[in-house]
């Protein structure tokens, strides 16, 4: 599988790509006018954020556990303790 290096080093067409055939969509969340899907791929988590007014993907993003937005997926889900 990708390594995270080896993810952040592609394009962001083919980010896009990775994600869809290769990982798992976990869980998504509404957050400030965005749709943010957090995605398992190998052995790190990612958030993709989708504009819906924009009907685009705008960024692809490492999860975060340090910010306050990381509470809204442990809320619903039972995250990994070592992330």
């Amino acid at each position: 599988m990708i390594s995270f290096a080896d993810f952040q080093s592609e394009s962001f067409d083919r980010q896009v790509n990775l994600l869809y055939q290769y990982g798992s969509c976990v869980m998504s969340i509404r957050y400030y006018g965005y749709k943010i899907n957090l995605y398992l791929l190998g052995n790190f988590y990612l958030e993709v954020f989708y504009n819906h007014k924009k009907d685009m993907i705008e960024k692809i993003v490492p999860l975060d556990v340090r910010h306050s937005r990381f509470n809204f997926y442990t809320d619903q889900i039972r995250l990994p303790a070592t992330l």
